[in-house]
């Protein structure tokens, strides 16, 4: 019996580390917890090995795209255009964001990643956390959401979201209030401050609103 209850407990430890993983707060994987049953827990725990198998393919790939990046700057030559992204295409919530958006909308957004420039892809990688950065000193300066210098910062994010896919205005509103609503994404922008979070998502609304 003491031996069971030991593995119990190990198998919660686990799936708390696989929920804190996918950026769930503890407050939210302890209500998952709560209601699922040994059934629910192995389909969860099954999804989540599809996950980190595709998830070790795609970061192998990344890894031989850098070690080719880096053989070909040390011998001075040049990398097809292909090559040079290969790897940051495969999104590890695509099945969920083809469900979202649908199957076109997803496509259509790994053309554009295909066609980037390396600033480009520098900006994909570096804009979203230089945006949060900012807006979390200018939220802390008191500054209105409808103030040039916080609209400025909206435009960074506006152009980096558009490497991805271009939002209409209804289309970014949602986005915004998509950043508010999902615990992963509110981790992510506001690491435990809803409140800038929020802020963003009014920003992105009076973006909206004058330019789109």
């Amino acid at each position: 019996m003491a031996a069971s209850t030991v593995e119990r407990e190990l198998l919660k430890l686990q799936q708390i580390l696989l929920l804190r993983d996918l950026g769930l707060s503890l407050d939210v994987v302890a209500e998952v917890l709560a209601h699922r049953s040994p059934r629910d827990t192995v389909e969860v725990l099954g999804k989540h090995k599809e996950w980190l198998l595709r998830e070790q393919l795609r970061l192998g790939r990344l890894v031989r795209t850098v070690e080719t990046t880096i053989e070909n700057i040390e011998n001075g030559g040049e990398m097809a255009p292909d090559k040079v992204f290969e790897g940051f295409e495969h999104n590890p919530y695509e099945a969920e964001a083809r469900e979202r958006w649908g199957d076109e909308a997803v496509d259509a957004s790994y053309r554009k990643m295909r066609s980037w420039s390396p600033a480009d892809a520098e900006k994909a990688k570096t804009g979203y956390v230089r945006v949060h950065e900012q807006l979390a000193v200018l939220k802390a300066d008191g500054a209105d959401v409808s103030e040039q210098r916080v609209q400025d910062v909206v435009q960074l994010h506006y152009e980096v979201t558009s490497l991805f896919w271009t939002p209409t205005a209804e289309a970014y509103r949602g986005l915004g209030q998509m950043y508010v609503d999902d615990e992963r994404f509110r981790q992510t922008i506001g690491n435990g401050d809803d409140s800038l979070v929020e802020y963003l998502r009014d920003a992105m609304e009076v973006y909206a609103a004058a330019n789109l």
